[in-house]
């Protein structure tokens, strides 16, 4: 059986054989909704990289203590993705993100493009990035990663071409564009941006913005699919065709 992950701030260096004290609501899902019991296999992270497993020592209340067995320092991805995803109406954007975070992203931007029905304004805007947050960390430790997404500051429309500089590709997806992301140059090692359109597409100005800023545009193929599910399969594509698949 594999063992639940629940998140921790560690004030100090974590040894084996040492008691962490679980407290707030990661120690009242795990005792009142996991119903962890002692002696039963756990796992902690600081949703940086570092994982700890160790076996439930004692309950009392919703304070849950972890006996300490193995404490590892995982190394980052080689590549670096950050899915720039638009906003949707319903939940398709939730959606989106959720299976992207299941699959490795390093990081999610919400985007509000031009043809987003979804509209976050004022406070909607805050309660938008704690809700994704949200998404990204549970669907995080569904997957058991020790590397957590962050949801970073939300872009406007053409905006989103300043965002290019930042990364060593920037793939945008595109049903008419002439490259398939199969063609793509895909580096081994390197920070890659995926940029993923609303229901009815990325506009023209958008995309002349994005693709005069550096970023390529690339398809998926002959169906057209859905902001759900087209930064799913590019995510996909990128890891297997750098590798990263392939090894552990």
């Amino acid at each position: 059986m594999v063992e639940p992950m629940f998140t921790h701030n560690f004030d100090s260096p974590v040894k084996v054989d040492s008691v962490i004290e679980l407290t707030g609501p990661e120690a009242k899902h795990a005792v009142s909704v996991r119903r962890m019991r002692v002696g039963e296999a756990i796992q902690l992270t600081d949703k940086m990289g570092l994982r700890v497993r160790g076996l439930v020592d004692s309950i009392a209340g919703n304070h849950l203590y972890v006996r300490v067995r193995s404490v590892e320092q995982e190394v980052p991805p080689k590549i670096q993705l950050t899915l720039i995803q638009a906003l949707a109406k319903g939940d398709r954007d939730e959606l989106a993100i959720q299976a992207a975070t299941e699959l490795g992203v390093s990081n999610v931007i919400p985007w509000e493009a031009d043809r987003s029905v979804s509209r976050w304004i004022g406070l909607k805007e805050a309660k938008g990035i704690e809700r994704w947050q949200s998404i990204v960390t549970e669907a995080a430790k569904q997957s058991l990663s020790s590397w957590h997404p962050s949801v970073g500051t939300p872009i406007k429309g053409i905006r989103v071409a300043e965002l290019v500089e930042k990364f060593d590709l920037v793939l945008v997806l595109d049903p008419t564009a002439a490259k398939g992301i199969g063609a793509a140059d895909l580096p081994g090692s390197a920070s890659i941006a995926l940029v993923v359109g609303p229901e009815g597409g990325i506009s023209d100005s958008e995309l002349e913005a994005l693709q005069n800023a550096g970023a390529l545009r690339v398809q998926l193929g002959a169906p057209i699919l859905r902001t759900s599910t087209a930064g799913v399969a590019a995510i996909s594509g990128i890891l297997a065709l750098t590798g990263q698949w392939g090894s552990k």
